[in-house]
Order: structure tokens, then sequence, then C-alpha cells
């Protein structure tokens, strides 16, 4: 995700799926892949919109691959500011994807890289709570 931080001023915001694990007996979860933006994506400054199929071709190779143990956890995706904050749209597309999205857990996980720092949400789908577990700063390089 590092490479996708939005440091110029034309960059575009970035974004994909999260794939990974549940550890047995925790709350923890491992995040072992991740996918990029693709061909038919739509990539602007202010904006990232995952539409290439080829993100979801990702998601089903791994679940299958690993017999069921990689698994889809989330999205994730670039804002161009020092200190994300998820917009409106942000949310209602995480909620959206907490009613719609197939996956196996309670949880999906939301990631957005800012230029000085990132953060993790959690949302919910049972209640469509999304609250932030976690921000890492990590400084412009």
């Amino acid at each position: 995700m590092d490479g996708f931080i939005q440091r110029e001023e034309t960059t575009p915001e970035s974004g994909g799926v999260l794939l990974g694990r549940f550890i047995k007996y925790s709350k923890d979860i491992v995040i072992d892949k991740i996918s990029v933006p693709m061909k038919d994506d739509i990539c602007t400054r202010y904006s990232f919109k995952r539409l290439s199929l080829g993100h979801q071709k990702m998601i089903d190779e791994e679940w299958t691959q690993s017999k069921g143990t990689c698994n889809y956890l989330g999205e994730w995706h670039t804002h161009p500011e020092e200190f994300p904050i998820p917009s409106n749209v942000d949310t209602r597309n995480w909620k959206r994807k907490l009613k719609s999205d197939v996956f196996s857990a309670r949880f999906l996980y939301f990631i957005i890289v800012g230029m000085t720092e990132i953060k993790i949400w959690e949302g919910d789908r049972r209640t469509l709570e999304i609250k932030q577990l976690l921000k890492i700063i990590y400084g412009n390089t």
C-alpha cells in the first residue's frame, strides 16, 4: 500500500481488497494479501471505485487454493490527506458492503492510507457500527 500513497499532487486514489486469516482462539487477523488497482477500476485524485472483476477473481482463487483459510477481510484505499478521515461516501459504501458482501466473519476491516498515517476501522455486520481501531503514524518518506 505504501507504493500508492498520494504524495504527489497528481497521484490518484488507489485501493483494493484485503485477504487473510483469522487466528483461532483470538480476535486477531492476519492480512496476507491485498489487491491493487486494476485496469477497469476508476482512480481519480479524490476517489477510487473498484470495478474490475479481477479483485473478485483474486478472492475466489485465494479461497480455493487455501482450502477456505484465506478470507475476504475488507477493503483499503488511499486519501490525499495527512491524517485520513472517512468521507460520507466511504462510510455509506462500508455499510453497503457489510449488508451485501458475502463473507464468513462478523466483521469487515477498512483501511485508509493517508500521507502521514494509516487508519483502520472495523465494521460489524450485525449492527452496521463502524469503529476506528488503530492508527499508525509513519511520516513522509
